[in-house]
């Protein structure tokens, strides 16, 4: 066989940087764009925020979805409109990525001066205390001697995050060496680790540096006032009945503590004041901050859908530098200067296609769900991804982009976009039942049985059955779980 030159013919689908962009900037959420615009405006001398400009209306972009995005954010500059079309392409090579032409550049914070204000989100940045930190915090308050001072430290590094001891009192002795640590002429005994910890729980929060739950409790009722009443019929019942109330064993309970039915409730009431996991008031958690994408309200009887025009930043080319764009000049500053031109017309471009797109998908997931809007999670229609993209003409992938992380402020409150669409059973009469709506139903007949027999998981099922509705006991298990509603024994109150 001789090596020889072909010819063939072929469709395949390709990717070009302008693509690849506008997918990026699609499944950002709010905070992440406008680190992604900062990003943008600290590499790219074209672009600049437009802050007189009014952010684009819903009205103006599902009018004007075919224009060109810098006509609308901005008039055209003169420059502008001079290297519209000569010497800079409108596409890039469909073998190259948007990060070899496109350098981003890495974002680091700046405490001076910015053109884009992030005070906003400068809270995100902090945390909060651990509860290490807080026992520590408290313990450098307490006149305590260097060796009682080493001792409680070990105490709170062996603290959960509920604020429980995870050891005992002698394995506390064994990792101090018996004093070794402190020093060879130290010597420590169980007796001065278990004085120490006894310091420890009587610091905020209550009930911290309990060994188990009895002793979480017992802490707990031991720094309320002596005259709280009820406090020594709760303190018997925590230390010698704490089973039979785990057990929810109320007859036997009024038996052993030989009290009637109505006091019996107020014991429990004071115990169900109490706090099994103290150390989870004391949280390390980031905070975290929603910001909407779109609102939707209720005017004169239709609803309507409004992007926030917050989270959209505006962007424009800077017409100083345009102007010094010259059409005839391939010296490698004027070829920079049309690259960086050609690359902010994209990236406005794309900004303006993800809005687009974004009031689109709400739009039409508004026009299936105005019975959740005007009757709550009992009225939510079934809803798919595929559903969507079949109205709208667009891909499955798309509509999931563009629903992730992405939210909306209605009257019943912010919810995310992918919310508002559930899988479906099927009911008697031959229609379908969204998910959402059977949780919210399950969860309203569990809120309306009656405490001394709560419904079992059959029994809602049952009535379920009863209401057209066709679901399994382990459907309905699945669901009250996915709730964090505990089951039946545990939902029975006196």
């Amino acid at each position: 066989m001789k090596p020889s030159l072909q010819l063939r013919m072929g469709q395949s689908l390709t990717m070009t940087p302008q693509l690849q962009q506008a997918i990026k900037l699609l499944q950002l959420s709010s905070l992440e764009l406008q680190t992604e615009v900062r990003e943008a405006l600290e590499s790219n001398m074209m672009l600049e925020l437009d802050e007189d400009e009014e952010a684009a209306t819903p009205q103006q972009l599902s009018d004007n979805q075919t224009s060109e995005t810098h006509e609308q954010t901005g008039d055209k500059t003169e420059a502008e409109a001079e290297f519209a079309n000569d010497d800079i392409p409108e596409d890039l090579p469909v073998d190259s990525a948007w990060d070899d032409i496109y350098d981003a550049g890495s974002y680091t914070s700046s405490s001076g001066n910015t053109d884009m204000d992030m005070s906003g989100y400068e809270n995100q940045s902090s945390r909060s205390q651990t509860l290490q930190e807080y026992l520590h915090w408290q313990l450098n308050l307490t006149p305590t001697t260097e060796t009682d001072r080493a001792i409680a430290t070990a105490i709170i590094d062996s603290l959960d995050d509920d604020g429980y001891l995870t050891v005992t009192p002698e394995d506390i002795l064994e990792s101090l060496d018996n004093g070794a640590a402190l020093g060879d002429d130290i010597e420590i005994g169980l007796d001065e680790v278990v004085m120490v910890l006894h310091i420890i729980q009587a610091m905020d929060p209550p009930g911290v540096g309990a060994t188990d739950l009895r002793n979480c409790l017992l802490l707990q009722l031991q720094q309320l006032p002596a005259d709280t009443p009820w406090l020594k019929e709760a303190q018997q019942l925590v230390d010698k009945h704490l089973a039979s109330l785990g057990n929810r064993d109320y007859s036997l309970l009024l038996r052993q503590l030989r009290l009637d039915r109505d006091d019996l409730q107020q014991v429990l009431n004071l115990i169900q004041s109490l706090n099994p996991r103290p150390g989870g008031q004391v949280q390390d958690m980031q905070p975290e901050y929603i910001t909407p994408d779109v609102y939707v309200k209720k005017d004169k009887g239709v609803w309507r859908v409004e992007l926030n025009s917050d989270a959209i930043p505006q962007l424009r080319i800077n017409a100083n530098y345009a102007s010094m764009v010259k059409r005839a000049d391939n010296s490698n500053d004027n070829n920079s200067l049309k690259s960086h031109l050609q690359e902010a017309r994209w990236f406005i471009k794309s900004l303006q296609s993800r809005s687009e797109t974004l009031l689109r998908v709400a739009t039409a997931i508004v026009e299936r769900q105005r019975a959740f809007l005007e009757q709550g999670d009992e009225a939510m229609k079934p809803l798919v991804l595929h559903d969507i993209a079949e109205a709208l003409g667009m891909h499955e992938s798309t509509i999931s982009r563009v629903t992730t992380r992405k939210y909306m402020h209605t009257p019943r409150g912010i919810f995310e976009l992918k919310y508002f669409f559930s899988s479906h059973v099927s009911t008697s009469i031959g229609g379908t039942c969204s998910s959402t709506a059977i949780r919210a139903q399950i969860k309203k007949l569990i809120s309306e049985e009656p405490p001394q027999k709560p419904l079992s998981d059959s029994k809602l099922a049952t009535i379920l059955s009863e209401r057209g509705i066709e679901v399994a006991r382990r459907t309905v298990a699945k669901y009250r779980e996915a709730m964090a509603i505990p089951p039946s024994n545990e939902r029975k109150h006196l």
